[in-house]
Parts: structure tokens; sequence; C-alpha cells
């Protein structure tokens, strides 16, 4: 342990800084919280606003939500779509700087006020906090990390108190919707179908005088814009991913007016098994002739469900019949499971699940996101 003493504030720091830069590196945080320190008149306070921050962002960085360092990155979206400082002669400019170079250097007027930024943080990260269990938060973040951004700008314009699961899932739709087609489309999130519409999208998700109706159809109408139906069709018939699994189960789900949630150990079932002791007799009963012709159809959306994990574990490997006859009380069958689809699976007219079957179904399948998409 290395003691050293300096009662200047900005010096202390400075040595900070230097004798840090050797060993752990610091994060973005940890220096502008320095920064914001040094500038606060209480310093207890301050101390103890920003542990509060902290200890909470810790929370959610736990169940993969959020971080004290995304807590400031989410803020300086919030701040530059706000300020429109990315908007040069009509155009947007989607080059982001770092969260250092932002706070200290690009807009350093903001440490100014250390209390009201920690305000702006604790803010985030309260969002957050309220919103993190809702179904709809927990399907859109098994989407893109980039999501978050956005999504955060148009909450932040909404007081905590009038902040409700009902506005949250309109914003977050419209957000899901873009993000399954990034899913499924060869163009990356950089690209300007995706990352420039979103930034000068911003601009209006951070602005409480532009309606959540017209946000809705600003995605709209770039959605139909941009994408033919046809092609995504194509597309989605291709897949075989899972996070589609879980869009499938919610649109399915909220066509039937049914609640739509899904817990942390859920598990993706293959109903036409993809591996297991029973598999080439399973395939023969379904009249699939070759290895082939099963690989091109067994990991696609139609032959997909969610389950239960501690189901999935004991069944997966099963004949349809069987999983249609048992129960997950007795861990071996789709009976009393929460998820919707396989409760329909029940019913199923046959007791075999062929190639047909999987057809059909990702037929539905495919039918079900696209209206969802682009209607």
């Amino acid at each position: 342990i290395i003691e050293i003493r300096s009662w200047q504030i900005e010096q202390a720091i400075t040595m900070f800084n230097s004798l840090n830069s050797t060993g752990l590196p610091l994060s973005d945080a940890d220096i502008i919280s320095a920064q914001l320190y040094s500038k606060a008149d209480n310093k207890t306070e301050f101390n103890e606003r920003w542990e509060s921050i902290n200890k909470l962002a810790s929370e959610l960085s736990i169940k993969k939500v959020v971080n004290i360092d995304a807590v400031l990155q989410q803020f300086m979206y919030i701040t530059r779509a706000i300020n429109k400082e990315y908007i040069n002669n009509g155009s947007t400019d989607v080059t982001t700087p770092g969260l250092r170079k932002y706070y200290m250097t690009i807009n350093k007027a903001l440490l100014e006020d250390p209390f009201g930024l920690c305000n702006s943080f604790n803010k985030i990260t309260l969002i957050w906090d309220t919103i993190k269990d809702y179904p709809i938060i927990k399907l859109l973040l098994k989407f893109n990390e980039n999501a978050k951004l956005y999504l955060i700008s148009y909450l932040y314009r909404l007081d905590l108190n009038n902040l409700t699961e009902a506005k949250t899932l309109e914003i977050a739709e419209c957000l899901i919707k873009l993000f399954a087609l990034l899913e499924l489309v060869d163009s990356g999130y950089s690209s300007k179908n995706f990352k420039t519409f979103l930034f000068t999208e911003n601009i209006k998700l951070v602005d409480n005088v532009y309606s959540i109706d017209e946000i809705k159809k600003d995605f709209s109408n770039h959605i139909n814009k941009t994408w033919q139906k046809d092609d995504i069709r194509g597309l989605i018939q291709e897949y075989e991913k899972n996070i589609l699994v879980y869009l499938n189960e919610y649109i399915y789900a909220k066509g039937r007016d049914k609640d739509f949630n899904f817990s942390d150990n859920v598990n993706i079932e293959h109903i036409m098994p993809a591996s297991g002791h029973n598999i080439n007799i399973i395939r023969q009963d379904a009249n699939i002739q070759t290895i082939d012709e099963f690989n091109s159809i067994v990991n696609h959306l139609g032959n997909k469900i969610l389950v239960e994990e501690n189901i999935n574990k004991t069944i997966g490997n099963e004949w349809f019949k069987t999983k249609k006859q048992k129960s997950i009380r007795e861990k071996s069958g789709y009976k009393d499971s929460k998820y919707h689809i396989a409760q329909s699976l029940i019913d199923y007219p046959s007791d075999l699940w062929t190639k047909d079957d999987i057809e059909k179904a990702n037929s539905k399948n495919i039918n079900r996101i696209v209206s969802f998409i682009f209607d």
C-alpha cells in the first residue's frame, strides 16, 4: 500500500489518475465521478448520492439490465438528442464520442453541476429498476443491446410517477419491430436503416412535444418503406436462431388476450427432437428420409416453442404423443405449462409431429411475425 497525500483536490485527482494508469484501468464512471467529486461543494453528500446510484446500477448489472457506465452513456445520448448535437445541415452524423471525451471535453459544462447530473443518473437507474420485470422489457432485452439507448430516451421524458407498463409497451413494441428486422437482415446496426434512422428519431423520442402516436407512425412508415413483406417472409422461413421464438410466443399470447411472461430459466423446446436416443425412430415416424432433410427443418421456427426448463430437460427427446399427454407436474409434458403455444399443442389433432406439421407451424409463425412487424 502506497499512501500519497495532497491538500489540493485537483492535484490529488491528477496523481490518482496517474498512479492508476499503470494498474487496473479505471472505468469511465470512475474518472467522471472523480471530476464531479472535485467540483461538489458538499463532498460527503456527493459521496452518499453517488454510492446510492452506483449500488442500484450494480444490482441492475447483475441482472444484465444496465451498469453505471451504461447509465452515463444513456444520459449522453439523451443530452445529445435534446441539444440536437449530431444534426448538421439537416443530415444526421452517427459518430459517437467516448464518454470521457464527451463529459470532460465536448460538454464539460455538465460537470459544473454535480448534483444535477447525479439527479439525472439517478432517474435513469430508477426507470430501469421500475421496468426491468415488465414482460415486454424482458422481451426487448433479448434483442440488440442498442435498443436500450432509445427506450430510455423516450422513458426519460416521463415523470417516474407516471411511468406505467402500458406506456412502456408502446415504445418497446416499436423498437422490437425494428430490432426483429435487424435479427433477420444482412445489414448491421450501424447501417442507415437502423442507426441513422434511430439517431434521427431520437430527437423526437426525448421531446414530449412529439406524441407516441407520431413516433409509432414514424417507425411504421420507415419499416414499410425500407423492407418488403415477401423478403422478410423468406428470411423467417430459413431462420434457425432463438430470439424470434420469444417474439412468436408474445404475439401469439397478445392475439388471444392472454398474459405473456417468461422466466429467466425458460428454455427452447424442439417439438421434434433435434437429438437423443430416440431420434432415428422419431425421424422415421415423421416420414423424413435423410439426415439432410431432417437438418433442413429441425431448427426452424415452426419446430420451436418456449417451455419451463425442468420440463425441457426431461421430455426434450420424447415422442410428440408423450409430450401431449403428460403434465409439467410430472416434468414430462406440455400440460399445465404457462406458455400458451405449448398449451395449444395438447389438443393438436395428430399424435405425430411430422415435416408437414413443422412447415404448417412455420407458415403460421411467419404470418404472425410479419403482420406484427409491418401492420
